[in-house]
């Protein structure tokens, strides 16, 4: 029965993350998509295992590639926009679940916003290393086109920066609210059973 629970509620933030990455693409900071999914992708890696995140990173890196989010590197360089776009999904869902698990014993609360924080760091950070390892010479080329002398400057700046702090700013006052509420529904239905 607990396999049943477990699969369904997998299946069930699955789900979200496909319809959140969708709608979040319509809300822009900069010249990327809010990666609202990075709120179910905490929520299952602290509530499902980093297996789940990382599952759910996987899904939200596949919705990104199918929803045309990814088009512009994916004509410039299609295996490295493709090897970003996975990872940096599969990274910010396993380095949540297992940053919640690191915390867990602690405090649950810490724990959650110790996830909450590490999903958009992965997602961001594997981004920007990809950039550089495999689009440095277009880097370089669109930082010169938007008035920066320096390409990390570029990246950072005119890339990430709002995208990240926004991502980022959800991610710590929402995941770990929920993850709470969660666990406390699912505490309270065991102690009245």
């Amino acid at each position: 029965m607990k396999s049943a629970r477990s699969l369904t509620f997998l299946a069930l933030l699955t789900a979200i993350v496909v319809v959140l990455q969708f709608l979040g693409a319509f809300v822009r900071f900069g010249p990327f998509s809010v990666s609202l999914v990075l709120l179910p992708i905490v929520i299952g890696a602290a509530l499902a295992g980093p297996l789940s995140g990382g599952w759910l990173g996987l899904v939200f890196g596949l919705v990104v590639l199918l929803s045309g989010d990814a088009g512009v590197f994916l004509a410039i360089d299609p295996v490295g926009a493709i090897i970003i776009v996975l990872g940096k999904g599969i990274v910010a869902g396993l380095g949540a679940g297992l940053f919640y698990r690191i915390f867990e014993k602690a405090n649950k609360t810490l724990a959650a916003v110790a996830a909450a924080a590490i999903c958009p760091i992965g997602n961001t950070g594997i981004f920007i290393l990809g950039l550089y390892i495999f689009f440095l010479p277009t880097m370089r080329q669109w930082g010169a086109d938007a008035g920066f002398e320096n390409v990390t400057a570029f990246i950072f700046l005119g890339m990430v920066g709002l995208n990240f702090v926004f991502e980022f700013a959800l991610n710590i006052i929402l995941s770990p609210t929920i993850v709470r509420l969660i666990q406390l529904g699912v505490d309270g239905r065991l102690k009245a059973r």
